[in-house]
């Protein structure tokens, strides 16, 4: 338990934060696997839109802290290689 008022407050952020981190992290799984699964039925079209998509949502993740900068590089890697192949 915490003994300090810097203490409690920290408490309290790590809880507001780890809540934050979950939803970024579980609304990125959830684009993920939307656009794999688009790129495993072969729909070009919903593949670049859901890619774009979650390129974005990678973005916006690694802007508030929730997703290191390099681990986002190479997921957007990954997915660029299925959206702009040729």
């Amino acid at each position: 338990m915490a003994n300090t008022k810097s203490a409690i407050k920290a408490a309290r952020k790590s809880t507001r934060f780890a809540l934050r981190n979950k939803a970024v992290k579980t609304r990125l799984k959830t684009l993920q696997k939307k656009y794999f699964a688009a790129v495993a039925a072969k729909d070009a079209a919903g593949a670049k839109q859901a890619g774009i998509a979650y390129i974005s949502a990678i973005d916006r993740a690694v802007k508030s802290g929730v997703v290191h900068r390099n681990a986002a590089n190479h997921a957007k890697s990954g997915a660029a290689k299925h959206i702009f192949a040729k």
